[in-house]
């Protein structure tokens, strides 16, 4: 376990899932793996990889999406009026 960086080169995200780009994370020699694996999640999350793949698995007509935008900024602007 003193040398898991030769094993595990660099964390990446399987080569099907198509995005901008590749998620590496840079391991030190003195980094366990745990903190290495809590820097590989951070990083997913901001990313986004996961909301992505969740929006692509059903398609929603545009027209649609664009009804659900307004409704979200509707939303948003009832939240904001009641705040004032």
């Amino acid at each position: 376990m003193a040398n898991w960086k030769s094993d595990f080169p660099s964390l990446t995200l399987p080569s099907q899932i198509e995005y901008q780009g590749m998620l590496i994370i840079d391991a030190r020699e003195a980094e366990s793996i745990d903190k290495a694996l809590k820097n590989y999640k951070k990083k997913f999350e901001k990313a986004g990889i996961l909301r992505e793949l969740r929006r692509r698995q059903s398609f929603t007509k545009p027209s649609i999406e664009r009804r659900t935008e307004i409704l979200k900024a509707e939303y948003r602007q009832q939240m904001q009026s009641k705040e004032d």
